[in-house]
């Protein structure tokens, strides 16, 4: 293997890895992120995340039971609630865009969203 050789592997492998890494921030990039809590299928609240690293605590009291909702920077959880099974608590945080958490008994779902932008239009349908 000569030197060129070398410098033509490495500059493959270098190649490859800054697309890899530019088309992974391309597929996270959704816009600015925001969480939206509906009860009942109505949006009960729309929380824009900062970027401070303060938790903030949410109760969420409705005719259906009670849920503890936190923010803690661009990311949300239930940290207590009153359904029997506590999926939603033991679910643990959420941080991307198009994960949701949902508690069925009391009929509660916290979804993460980003605002659209010209990337998220149908670019092309196969027949």
């Amino acid at each position: 293997m000569t030197k060129w050789d070398k410098y033509l592997a490495a500059l493959i492998i270098l190649l490859s890895l800054s697309s890899m890494i530019y088309i992974k921030n391309i597929a996270t990039n959704k816009g600015n992120k925001y969480a939206v809590i509906e009860v009942d299928g109505k949006e009960y609240k729309k929380i824009t995340f900062s970027n401070d690293n303060e938790k903030k605590h949410l109760e969420i009291k409705t005719q259906y039971g009670y849920n503890k909702v936190e923010i803690q920077g661009e990311k949300v959880r239930v940290i207590d609630a009153d359904c029997p099974d506590k999926l939603d608590v033991k679910q643990g945080w959420i941080s991307s865009v198009d994960e949701v958490i949902v508690c069925l008994p009391n009929r509660l779902v916290i979804e993460i969203r980003g605002e659209k932008n010209s990337q998220d239009e149908i670019d092309s349908i196969s027949y």
